[in-house]
Protein backbone atom coordinates (compact mmCIF):
# COMPACT_ATOMS: atom_id res chain seq x y z
CA UNK A 1 0.00 0.00 0.00
CA UNK A 2 1.13 3.89 -0.73
CA UNK A 3 2.65 5.82 2.22
CA UNK A 4 -0.41 8.58 1.53
CA UNK A 5 -3.06 10.19 2.83
CA UNK A 6 -5.71 9.36 0.03
CA UNK A 7 -4.71 5.50 0.28
CA UNK A 8 -5.01 6.06 3.96
CA UNK A 9 -8.84 7.77 3.77
CA UNK A 10 -9.87 4.75 1.61
CA UNK A 11 -8.35 1.72 3.91
CA UNK A 12 -10.30 3.46 6.50
CA UNK A 13 -13.07 3.98 4.67
CA UNK A 14 -12.68 0.21 4.16
CA UNK A 15 -12.36 -1.02 7.50
CA UNK A 16 -15.21 0.95 8.69
CA UNK A 17 -17.96 -0.77 6.09
CA UNK A 18 -16.19 -4.36 7.18
CA UNK A 19 -16.83 -3.37 10.44
CA UNK A 20 -20.63 -2.03 9.99
CA UNK A 21 -21.15 -5.82 8.28
CA UNK A 22 -22.16 -4.03 5.12
CA UNK A 23 -21.31 -6.31 1.56
CA UNK A 24 -18.85 -4.89 -0.91
CA UNK A 25 -20.46 -4.48 -4.51
CA UNK A 26 -16.93 -5.63 -6.24
CA UNK A 27 -17.92 -4.77 -9.85
CA UNK A 28 -18.36 -1.04 -8.61
CA UNK A 29 -15.17 -0.41 -7.26
CA UNK A 30 -12.98 1.37 -9.37
CA UNK A 31 -9.79 3.96 -8.59
CA UNK A 32 -9.39 6.77 -11.02
CA UNK A 33 -6.79 9.06 -12.62
CA UNK A 34 -7.69 11.74 -14.54
CA UNK A 35 -4.60 12.14 -17.14
CA UNK A 36 -5.31 15.65 -17.97
CA UNK A 37 -6.02 17.54 -14.83
CA UNK A 38 -4.13 14.77 -12.53
CA UNK A 39 -7.59 14.41 -10.26
CA UNK A 40 -7.37 11.13 -8.08
CA UNK A 41 -11.08 9.33 -7.85
CA UNK A 42 -12.19 6.29 -5.51
CA UNK A 43 -15.44 5.28 -5.93
CA UNK A 44 -17.23 2.09 -4.44
CA UNK A 45 -20.14 0.77 -3.68
CA UNK A 46 -22.16 -1.18 -0.44
CA UNK A 47 -25.18 -2.54 0.33
CA UNK A 48 -26.93 -4.34 3.34
CA UNK A 49 -25.91 -8.45 3.09
CA UNK A 50 -28.29 -10.50 1.44
CA UNK A 51 -29.67 -7.88 -1.31
CA UNK A 52 -29.80 -9.81 -4.33
CA UNK A 53 -27.78 -8.19 -7.05
CA UNK A 54 -28.93 -5.97 -7.99
CA UNK A 55 -29.48 -4.46 -4.33
CA UNK A 56 -32.74 -2.61 -3.37
CA UNK A 57 -30.85 -0.24 -1.53
CA UNK A 58 -27.24 0.98 -2.18
CA UNK A 59 -24.49 3.21 -0.80
CA UNK A 60 -22.32 4.46 -4.23
CA UNK A 61 -19.46 6.52 -1.76
CA UNK A 62 -16.98 8.89 -4.03
CA UNK A 63 -13.35 10.02 -2.51
CA UNK A 64 -12.13 12.63 -5.18
CA UNK A 65 -8.36 13.91 -4.35
CA UNK A 66 -7.85 17.43 -6.49
CA UNK A 67 -4.61 17.51 -8.01
CA UNK A 68 -3.92 21.21 -5.64
CA UNK A 69 -4.43 18.73 -2.69
CA UNK A 70 -1.69 16.63 -4.39
CA UNK A 71 0.56 20.16 -4.10
CA UNK A 72 -0.83 20.83 -0.64
CA UNK A 73 0.23 17.65 0.53
CA UNK A 74 3.99 17.47 -1.67
CA UNK A 75 5.09 21.06 -0.05
CA UNK A 76 3.45 19.32 3.87
CA UNK A 77 5.71 16.21 3.19
CA UNK A 78 8.69 18.39 2.33
CA UNK A 79 8.03 20.96 5.39
CA UNK A 80 6.81 24.11 3.30
CA UNK A 81 3.11 23.19 4.07
CA UNK A 82 2.17 27.05 4.73
CA UNK A 83 -1.04 27.24 2.11
CA UNK A 84 -4.21 25.86 1.97
CA UNK A 85 -4.46 22.53 4.00
CA UNK A 86 -5.11 19.68 1.39
CA UNK A 87 -8.72 18.03 1.05
CA UNK A 88 -10.75 15.31 -0.04
CA UNK A 89 -14.16 15.50 -1.79
CA UNK A 90 -16.92 13.30 -0.33
CA UNK A 91 -20.07 12.22 -1.95
CA UNK A 92 -22.48 9.71 -0.55
CA UNK A 93 -25.26 8.37 -3.18
CA UNK A 94 -27.69 6.79 -1.48
CA UNK A 95 -30.05 4.49 -4.31
CA UNK A 96 -32.93 2.63 -3.84
CA UNK A 97 -33.65 0.79 -6.76
CA UNK A 98 -35.30 -2.14 -8.41
CA UNK A 99 -38.67 0.02 -7.65
CA UNK A 100 -42.37 -1.20 -9.13
CA UNK A 101 -43.72 1.91 -10.16
CA UNK A 102 -42.94 5.86 -9.40
CA UNK A 103 -42.98 5.81 -5.44
CA UNK A 104 -43.34 9.39 -4.33
CA UNK A 105 -39.50 10.71 -3.52
CA UNK A 106 -40.90 12.09 -0.24
CA UNK A 107 -41.10 9.22 1.23
CA UNK A 108 -37.36 8.10 0.90
CA UNK A 109 -36.78 12.29 1.89
CA UNK A 110 -38.64 11.92 5.41
CA UNK A 111 -36.30 9.33 6.78
CA UNK A 112 -33.24 10.97 5.63
CA UNK A 113 -31.84 13.75 8.03
CA UNK A 114 -30.72 17.04 6.49
CA UNK A 115 -27.19 16.69 7.52
CA UNK A 116 -25.38 13.23 7.41
CA UNK A 117 -22.49 12.88 9.80
CA UNK A 118 -19.48 15.01 10.58
CA UNK A 119 -16.24 14.40 8.56
CA UNK A 120 -14.19 16.28 10.59
CA UNK A 121 -15.49 20.21 11.35
CA UNK A 122 -18.39 20.06 8.89
CA UNK A 123 -21.27 17.99 8.20
CA UNK A 124 -22.19 16.40 5.03
CA UNK A 125 -25.00 18.03 3.42
CA UNK A 126 -27.78 16.46 1.90
CA UNK A 127 -29.19 16.86 -1.85
CA UNK A 128 -32.57 17.30 -3.17
CA UNK A 129 -33.53 13.68 -4.41
CA UNK A 130 -33.28 12.67 -7.87
CA UNK A 131 -35.62 10.30 -9.57
CA UNK A 132 -34.67 7.58 -12.71
CA UNK A 133 -37.63 5.74 -14.87
CA UNK A 134 -36.72 2.84 -16.73
CA UNK A 135 -39.62 1.72 -19.83
CA UNK A 136 -39.54 -1.67 -21.21
CA UNK A 137 -39.75 -2.20 -25.16
CA UNK A 138 -43.22 -1.03 -25.38
CA UNK A 139 -42.60 2.23 -23.49
CA UNK A 140 -43.95 1.28 -20.64
CA UNK A 141 -42.69 2.28 -17.28
CA UNK A 142 -40.44 -0.68 -16.17
CA UNK A 143 -38.54 0.04 -13.37
CA UNK A 144 -37.66 3.39 -11.27
CA UNK A 145 -34.24 4.02 -9.12
CA UNK A 146 -34.03 7.43 -6.60
CA UNK A 147 -31.34 8.45 -5.54
CA UNK A 148 -30.50 10.92 -2.65
CA UNK A 149 -27.06 12.51 -2.35
CA UNK A 150 -24.47 13.85 0.87
CA UNK A 151 -21.72 16.23 0.19
CA UNK A 152 -18.79 17.42 1.66
CA UNK A 153 -15.43 17.98 2.26
CA UNK A 154 -13.00 16.47 4.21
CA UNK A 155 -10.09 19.45 5.62
CA UNK A 156 -6.67 17.42 6.11
CA UNK A 157 -5.49 19.53 9.10
CA UNK A 158 -1.83 19.74 10.28
CA UNK A 159 -3.56 16.92 13.52
CA UNK A 160 -4.48 14.76 10.75
CA UNK A 161 -1.91 14.39 8.77
CA UNK A 162 0.56 13.68 11.42
CA UNK A 163 -1.58 11.76 12.96
CA UNK A 164 -3.10 9.01 10.59
CA UNK A 165 -5.45 7.53 13.32
CA UNK A 166 -7.36 10.41 13.10
CA UNK A 167 -8.60 9.46 9.44
CA UNK A 168 -9.54 6.36 11.12
CA UNK A 169 -11.73 7.80 13.55
CA UNK A 170 -13.23 9.80 11.31
CA UNK A 171 -13.70 7.93 8.24
CA UNK A 172 -14.81 5.24 10.78
CA UNK A 173 -18.06 6.85 11.52
CA UNK A 174 -19.46 6.31 8.56
CA UNK A 175 -20.26 2.92 8.38
CA UNK A 176 -22.36 2.98 11.33
CA UNK A 177 -24.14 5.60 9.51
CA UNK A 178 -24.51 4.44 6.22
CA UNK A 179 -25.70 1.34 7.69
CA UNK A 180 -28.30 2.78 9.48
CA UNK A 181 -29.57 4.72 7.29
CA UNK A 182 -29.56 1.78 4.57
CA UNK A 183 -31.36 -0.38 6.98
CA UNK A 184 -34.13 2.64 7.81
CA UNK A 185 -34.67 2.89 3.75
CA UNK A 186 -35.22 -0.58 3.47
CA UNK A 187 -37.33 -1.02 6.05
CA UNK A 188 -39.86 1.22 4.14
CA UNK A 189 -43.15 -0.32 3.11
CA UNK A 190 -41.76 0.00 -0.62
CA UNK A 191 -42.41 -2.46 -3.37
CA UNK A 192 -39.53 -3.83 -5.45
CA UNK A 193 -38.69 -5.92 -8.47
CA UNK A 194 -37.18 -9.58 -7.49
CA UNK A 195 -33.60 -9.31 -7.73
CA UNK A 196 -31.98 -10.68 -11.13
CA UNK A 197 -30.22 -13.58 -9.42
CA UNK A 198 -33.11 -14.60 -8.60
CA UNK A 199 -35.65 -14.78 -11.78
Amino acid sequence: MLDHVFMGAIAALRQAFEGALLERQAMDERLQVDILLGDVAWETAYSLPGEGLPPRVVAEVTLEWPTWSQASYRSWRIGEGDGEPPEIDVEIVLRVQRLVGAPDPSSIVAVLPEEGPQLGDEPLRRSAPTVEQHYDAEMAPDETAIEVSYDGVYILGEGTLDDEAVLDRDFGALGGWIASTLVKVGDLKLEFRPPEDAV
